[in-house]
């Protein structure tokens, strides 16, 4: 897999860059938030680690940027902010997941793996379709009455999961096992984070598939043909 690395500390971006070869990652490295977002525009990765703090353009501009052009590459953001506000900043933004400085390697390994498994074990073909919307697996694309949109990858993961288990309820727990997988330690509120990224995606393609929430048990995606 080939992964995008902006980090402006030169000594950690080496040595991420030393470990992530070593684990069979090709890794392009940048140093400042400028370049980040050209080169995250001009090539195709499978994934990007991009430090918040940079010169040039902050991560979470970088981040914005990137999702504001539909692109819904994986994104794993590192910053030495450990406050629940500034997580939820990044997450906000369209992020992945979140590392905080000082990190072990293994944990950012177990965090790229992660963030990259879905993608790498994604169909290219058979498009998912429910009630009024149709899900390209190639593109990430959802499609529905009013128009068309790219999801970004915990997006898609978390609607086609729904797709896939139609009017069925769903667990927090069993989202956060299928997802985020049992080696990320993302906080379980995450996940109706998500629900309300993928319920205002619903509502800008004009769908009237809706995603129930029942108390205590989890959630399930419905069709209410109007």
């Amino acid at each position: 897999m080939r992964l995008l690395l902006a980090e402006d500390e030169k000594e950690l971006s080496n040595a991420l860059t030393a470990v992530l070869k070593v684990n069979n990652y090709s890794v392009d490295p940048v140093y400042n938030g400028t370049d980040a977002l050209a080169y995250a525009s001009a090539d195709n990765y499978d994934g990007i680690i991009m430090d918040i703090m940079m010169p040039g353009m902050s991560g979470l501009d970088v981040l914005k940027e990137i999702r504001r052009k539909g692109n819904g590459i994986p994104v794993l953001l590192l910053t030495a902010r450990s406050e629940l506000e500034d997580k939820v900043t990044g997450l906000d933004a369209g992020a992945d997941d979140y590392l905080t400085k000082p990190f072990a390697m293994k944990e950012l390994l177990a965090r790229v793996r992660a963030m990259t498994r879905r993608i790498s074990e994604a169909a290219p073909s058979d498009d998912l379709r429910f009630g009024d919307i149709t899900l390209k697996r190639s593109t990430f694309e959802l499609t529905g009455p009013k128009g068309s949109l790219r999801l970004g990858s915990k997006e898609y993961q978390l609607l086609e999961y729904m797709m896939q288990n139609p009017n069925m309820l769903i667990s927090t727990e069993r989202f956060m096992e299928k997802i985020w997988g049992y080696d990320s330690d993302a906080e379980i509120n995450v996940v109706w984070v998500y629900i309300s990224y993928v319920r205002k995606r619903l509502a800008s393609v004009g769908s009237a598939v809706t995603i129930r929430a029942a108390r205590g048990a989890g959630y399930s995606l419905e069709y209410k043909n109007a």
